[in-house]
């Protein structure tokens, strides 16, 4: 995903710049960590995480090393990070100065968060824009965020990906099926991806019904 991506390069490129060396350290350790669970990685066994600086000796350092460490493994919203921080006991003012420099530097950034999770939850899924919202709400993504990430998803997109669906479903569904129990199953699948009942009825109609003629 290209925000994904740019997320990541910013960060391997600003860190040394614009952090002091005892703030990128616990980064390091976080991706010599990484190294040694990967099958043949340095430490040729499971490792052990540093524990990082102490969150009530220095909870901003602390902050610091697991947004760090947060943010090495994939990109995050600013809501996850939070949480993550409150988990582990970060004071509320530590935790908001750090996630207001993060964002400063564009590590932290909602809006390519929002559009990449809407590209990449769309094509793996087949999600539609309701369920998508939705997502993006639970993981704190503003809605005018969220809305400016689904204007990449038309109401053709949609029948689109709901019709590919089906019939990838279709595909799998036991020969001399009951018609009616077909109709409901494949509706009742596009209903847990989020489309509405009218779209659902409509595209399952059409394709359970061509496929059996």
């Amino acid at each position: 995903m290209e925000g994904d991506s740019a997320a990541m390069e910013a960060g391997d490129l600003n860190r040394e710049t614009l952090f002091p060396r005892e703030d990128t350290a616990p980064l390091d350790a976080a991706e010599d960590h990484r190294a040694e669970q990967e099958p043949g990685g340095r430490g040729g066994g499971r490792g052990h995480r540093s524990p990082g600086p102490d969150p009530e000796k220095d909870p901003e350092a602390a902050a610091r090393a697991i947004v760090l460490r947060q943010l090495t493994g994939s990109p995050k919203s600013r809501r996850q990070l939070a949480d993550k921080l409150s988990e582990r006991g970060i004071p509320r003012d530590a935790a908001e100065g750090i996630l207001d420099r993060f964002e400063e530097l564009q590590l932290i950034d909602d809006a390519a968060f929002a559009e990449a999770w809407v590209r990449s939850r769309a094509r793996s899924r087949g999600l539609s824009r309701s369920a998508l919202r939705r997502e993006l709400r639970e993981k704190g993504i503003a809605d005018e965020l969220s809305d400016e990430a689904l204007e990449q998803l038309s109401g053709a997109d949609e029948l689109e990906m709901a019709r590919e669906l089906v019939e990838k479903k279709v595909r799998s569904m036991p020969a001399g099926l009951d018609h009616d129990k077909g109709v409901r199953r494949l509706v009742a699948m596009l209903g847990r991806k989020g489309y509405g009942s009218g779209t659902a009825f409509r595209v399952v109609n059409e394709i359970w019904t061509a496929d059996r003629d």
